[in-house]
């Protein structure tokens, strides 16, 4: 290999004195100090995801009401939604012994097409009919031992979406669970 002298003819005796060059050093305790300034800034301005609820209000009373009576309500203005077994979904209007117009139990899917669909149109009549807001439409839900939590949430987002103002949860009588078979 070829090496290179940039000394001149001073032989063996004669090399040249170089100073030792240090290592150009950097101080990080800035940087550090700088980052931990960020990350605390950071972490005490964002605001945590609040976890979503959805409002449900409970009676005050512990005395349960009798499903078969329907109080304060005309059954024109009353809705049974039944909740059944794989996402098996009925209504009715007025008694189930004595449904509104004569009308039983009817079938419908869930969603933008089916119960949405027959809420906003019995809303729209009763609208028409001069009945609105806490006046309006009163609906009655109720669901098997078999129905899933699934199911339960997708109503009550069709009672949000749809603005019904009053609706309650309750219990299935031997004749609803009779007519979910």
């Amino acid at each position: 290999m070829a090496e290179l002298n940039t000394g001149g003819n001073e032989g063996k005796g004669g090399k040249k004195v170089r100073s030792k060059k240090q290592n150009a050093g950097v101080d990080l305790t800035a940087m550090v100090d700088l980052a931990f300034l960020l990350i605390t800034f950071f972490m005490l301005t964002t605001s945590l995801s609040k976890p979503q609820s959805m409002d449900l209000t409970m009676p005050d009373k512990l005395e349960e009401p009798d499903p078969t009576k329907i109080q304060d309500a005309k059954a024109s203005k009353t809705m049974t939604i039944l909740i059944g077994k794989d996402r098996k979904l009925k209504y009715y209007m007025g008694l189930l012994k004595e449904p509104y117009q004569g009308v039983g139990p009817t079938d419908t899917p869930y969603g933008k097409e089916g119960i949405r669909q027959v809420i906003l149109q019995k809303m729209a009549n009763l609208r028409a009919a001069g009945h609105e807001g806490k006046d309006g439409i009163v609906v009655l839900i109720k669901a098997t031992e078999d129905a899933t939590y699934t199911d339960m949430i997708d109503i009550l987002d069709e009672m949000a979406i749809t603005g019904v103002e009053i609706y309650a949860l309750q219990d299935m009588t031997e004749d609803e669970k009779a007519v979910m078979q």
